[in-house]
């Protein structure tokens, strides 16, 4: 089976191929588990094999459901005593700030999940009785960006990248790949179902604590179950991928946080339409409650800052202030999607402007921002998003 998978799709490391492959196996003892991970596969962009993994589970795991787009109420009426395997794509549409206000629900069922014994209940029947709906099922969620906190917290995280040159995989094709995978999903649960009774007794020494061991547990089981060199690697994958998922998010954190102190720096100067990079650096400096000052060897940069906002496709650009001069600077408008994603408290301070037409304002400071960037520069806009047209000076 890991062979199998490795010969379709390029994982970031062996850690996560050894993962990848405990976790489909656990999706065939599932109802002996006290706990359901997640399996979050996230990319930067698109491209990156995300939807390519979803496939391979497809045809690997225990009774796949793939969905792309789905009510929390079709989930609530799927998932039973025995539940099938959830593979949710496009997550990033489900979650993103302009989802409808299932999405909170469907975050609510996920996270419910996890854990046996966490039902959802509902009025139902033409009696309107209180009625338990299982949420208990594991889950495999792919899209592009961050997933929310607290289903990455309940996942064994997949950060997906782009192939590298020399890097191949096999071409994935329905028609011959399927009985393949097919034939090997039956082998590993015609072995894996009579061990449900063994699995679920099991208490197997973890390397991590708290949620992490929850989550984890069920591929360490696996692993022990099958002996020989995997109960090494599972615990392996799992300290270096806890490891890396706990160094994200305090990079998460500090970015949320660079996101927050840029917002208010724009406030304080009246929303701007772009402030220079130096002007940017000095006033995130001077911040004594803040940890720029002390960023990096001598404290934060114009290279630090530009690093830091990369991740949210926010870069500086050429600007001409008045007076003719003209400056590296970073525009108001380019952090509206980011403050709307990773600071949705902060999405009325950035409701959109209208542009004014035919018009020139003196000074930056009263100009409502334009739909497009200087010229020679990229198109203002959510990474992704529609490329205005470009203004000229």
């Amino acid at each position: 089976m890991r062979s199998a998978i490795g010969k379709y799709v390029v994982l970031p490391n062996e850690e996560a191929l050894n993962a990848v492959t405990l976790w489909v196996a656990a999706t065939h003892i599932q109802t002996a588990l006290q706990h359901a991970p997640r399996l979050a596969v996230m990319s930067p962009t698109k491209g990156c094999g995300k939807s390519r993994v979803l496939d391979v589970l497809y045809e690997t795991v225990h009774d796949p459901m793939m969905t792309v787009n789905t009510s929390p109420a079709v989930i609530f009426r799927t998932i039973g005593k025995i539940p099938p395997t959830l593979l949710v794509d496009e997550a990033d549409t489900i979650f993103s700030p302009k989802a409808a206000g299932d999405s909170e629900i469907l975050r609510g069922l996920l996270n419910a999940g996890h854990q046996r014994n966490r039902p959802a209940w509902r009025i139902s029947g033409p009696e309107h009785k209180p009625t338990p709906f299982p949420t208990f099922a594991m889950a495999a969620i792919a899209g592009i960006g961050d997933l929310p906190d607290t289903i990455t917290d309940r996942s064994v995280v997949l950060r997906m990248q782009k192939r590298k040159p020399g890097e191949k995989v096999a071409p994935f094709r329905t028609r011959y790949a399927a009985p393949e995978l097919n034939a090997l999903r039956d082998r590993l649960a015609a072995w894996l179902v009579p061990l449900r009774s063994t699995a679920a007794r099991m208490v197997p020494e973890m390397p991590v604590e708290d949620r992490a061991a929850d989550t984890w547990e069920p591929l360490v089981i696996i692993a022990d179950l099958a002996g020989g060199h995997w109960p090494a690697q599972a615990r392996a994958a799992c300290l270096a991928m806890t490891r890396h998922e706990a160094v994200q998010d305090e990079q998460t954190s500090l970015k949320t946080r660079l996101l927050r102190d840029i917002h208010r720096i724009f406030e304080r100067a009246n929303n701007p339409e772009a402030l220079p990079t130096l002007d940017l650096v000095a006033a995130l400096i001077q911040d004594a409650e803040a940890p720029w000052a002390e960023h990096g060897a001598k404290g934060l940069n114009a290279y630090h800052l530009g690093n830091l906002l990369r991740d949210f496709g926010i870069g500086p650009v050429n600007f001409r202030f008045e007076q003719g001069r003209q400056a590296k600077a970073y525009l108001r408008n380019r952090f509206r999607d980011a403050w709307a994603r990773h600071c949705p408290d902060l999405i009325q301070a950035v409701a959109p402007l209208e542009p004014a037409h035919g018009t020139s304002p003196a000074r930056p400071t009263q100009r409502k921002p334009p739909m497009g960037g200087p010229a020679g520069s990229l198109p203002v806009g959510p990474p992704g998003g529609p490329a205005g047209p470009k203004r000229t000076p």
